[in-house]
């Protein structure tokens, strides 16, 4: 008998997964009008975490904006230098242009239907 390395391989994966199913009419408003104040308020205030309000991530804005926060008064009371805000905002910056740059569809897809609260 003879014993290739084709023979040893497991038999590839056959399934296709999924695609993902498309946002309904509603949601699909619901992303754009979203979309564009949550990315413009993630650039300019992503520090405080607004965007994440704006999306209904109320434990993930409450996180951002408690780092900032304490970071900010630990920085200032013990004259270190660097800042949670300064670290919530690049994340506030990043996800910001994220949203901005995804299609209506991806954006209802990924933040409106999936929920994923963190880029």
């Amino acid at each position: 008998m003879d014993d290739t390395p084709q023979d040893r391989m497991p038999p590839a994966f056959s399934a296709a997964t999924p695609a993902p199913a498309p946002c309904d009419a509603a949601q699909l408003e619901l992303a754009k009008s979203k979309k564009v104040a949550a990315g413009v308020l993630g650039i300019l205030l992503g520090c405080l975490g607004i965007h994440k309000f704006v999306l209904g991530y109320q434990t993930a804005g409450i996180i951002m904006l408690a780092v900032t926060i304490v970071g900010s008064v630990i920085t200032a009371c013990l004259c270190l230098p660097g800042s949670g805000a300064i670290v919530m905002a690049i994340i506030g910056l990043v996800e910001g242009i994220t949203y901005l740059t995804k299609s209506d569809e991806e954006f209802c897809r990924t933040y409106i239907v999936n929920r994923r609260q963190w880029f």
